[in-house]
């Protein structure tokens, strides 16, 4: 199942276990001193700093890396 930007983190782990160590690897820690990030793959990107370009990038290799 494909993933888009407005993926909840909760769901996107819960449905792809893998994803905290693809989010890691990909500097987007989504649990930081054991406290979750509470929102959507966007929003964690954004507070990174992170433009369009690259979210959907990342989009579109967590997509071809899960399949």
């Amino acid at each position: 199942m494909s993933i888009k930007r407005d993926i909840l983190i909760e769901d996107l782990i819960q449905e792809h276990p893998g994803a905290v160590r693809f989010l890691i690897d990909n500097n987007l820690p989504c649990v930081v001193c054991g406290e979750p990030f509470w929102g959507t793959l966007e929003e964690l990107a954004r507070q990174e700093n992170w433009a369009d370009d690259k979210i959907d990038a990342l989009v579109e290799k967590f997509n071809r890396e899960h399949q």
